[in-house]
């Protein structure tokens, strides 16, 4: 059957929050999306029951993120508890929304979403590609990725300004998640995929959590890969991190974290496979190949045809458009298939560490130019 449009909320939320102390900032939050959430648990809910993953068993492990959370960073802990005072749940319900990914692992027939991401890291003279002249060259980086996860839970995601905290933080996320995709007003840009590795499980700091004290608290790529090297993780993803002058693409993994250089013409390409061997040895390939494999290949070849390379952020996410008989990077649902297999590209999300942007398209790469932009601006 043809695949058929994605169905989208009229208004998208934007969630702003403004408040030091984290807990304070959790109970805002969780008050905007007081009548959201509990759609947004039932149609988790439904995917754990159909991955066989049982209420007591999804409790449990909530509860063990929770505290790995807070042994972590008692102010995550804080701010998702937070959220549910805000909201009116359990605090453990929450946490398994901050942790979906971590219970979803456990899953054999809910295979993950499938994302894919594009950074550029480009060197040019400081008046321009022509301009021979000058003291120095000047460093740009710019990145965007599809963000590709259930149809069903179209409608329970959300823009983000989060302040208070030691950075200002612009982006995306899902309803109740602490971050997933954004930029801080230091300048530091965090593109984010999932991966899959036989190890993953719950017992670490959930990856999603992760990536959100990562913005809250760095403010350079280097200050970035410290702070995710000294996490406890117990599952799998990847953060592409950049900021004004450096970029890496990080394989997260219960194996350790490895990371990715940008290539000789300073891209870094990113779909849903790890790039390094050691975590690449227990790779759930299953999971993802050869549907990995070929959106990256894809991509790659149709970068390495363009001269010039994209100078924007958004001529480097029309380089994420696909049709019929190419490699899925730009996804719609199939609604020949059932719960827990319709994946769709929910949303297009630009970064730029030059203007602290998070530009947000609530659609595919393919309708670039039909919808607008909603454009965050961190600092």
């Amino acid at each position: 059957m043809t695949p058929t449009p994605i169905p989208r909320p009229d208004h998208r939320r934007h969630v702003h929050v403004d408040a030091v102390d984290p807990y304070r900032r959790g109970t805002a939050r969780g008050e905007q999306l007081r009548a959201h959430l509990p759609a947004a648990l039932d149609v988790y809910e439904r995917l754990f029951a159909l991955g066989g993953i049982t209420p007591d068993r999804v409790r449990d492990d909530a509860e063990r993120a929770l505290d790995a959370v807070g042994e972590f960073r008692p102010g995550a802990r804080a701010e998702i508890e937070g959220i549910a005072h805000g909201a009116g749940l359990d605090p453990w319900r929450v946490a398994a929304l901050n942790a979906r990914t971590e219970i979803l692992a456990r899953s054999a027939t809910v295979p993950p979403g499938e994302c894919t991401t594009l950074v550029r890291r480009t060197t040019e003279p400081p008046g321009g590609p022509g301009d021979t002249d000058g003291p120095a060259a000047v460093v740009r980086t710019f990145g965007v990725q599809t963000w590709d996860w259930h149809v069903e839970l179209s409608a329970h995601w959300h823009t983000l300004e989060s302040r208070g905290g030691r950075h200002t933080v612009v982006g995306l996320t899902e309803d109740g998640i602490l971050g997933k995709i954004g930029i801080n007003s230091a300048g530091l840009a965090l593109h984010f995929n999932i991966l899959g590795h036989a190890r993953d499980g719950v017992g670490g700091v959930p990856v999603h959590v992760l990536a959100a004290v990562v913005l809250a608290e760095a403010g350079s790529v280097a200050e970035a890969v410290d702070l995710v090297r000294g996490a406890p993780l117990a599952s799998s993803g990847s953060f592409a991190l950049f900021d004004g002058t450096d970029a890496t693409l990080l394989d997260l993994s219960p194996a350790g974290v490895f990371a990715v250089a940008p290539d000789e013409r300073g891209l870094l390409v990113r779909t849903n496979h790890f790039l390094t061997p050691v975590p690449a040895a227990e790779e759930k390939s299953w999971l993802y190949q050869p549907d990995s494999g070929e959106r990256h290949d894809f991509v790659r070849a149709r970068l390495a045809r363009l001269r010039p390379l994209p100078d924007t952020s958004e001529a480097l996410a029309r380089c994420l458009v696909t049709g019929p008989g190419e490699p899925p990077v730009t996804c719609l649902p199939d609604p020949a298939e059932a719960l827990g297999r319709r994946w769709a590209s929910l949303a297009t999300v630009a970064l730029d560490p030059a203007t602290r942007t998070a530009a947000v398209l609530d659609g595919t790469p393919a309708e670039l130019g039909t919808r607008p932009w909603r454009t965050l601006t961190a600092g």
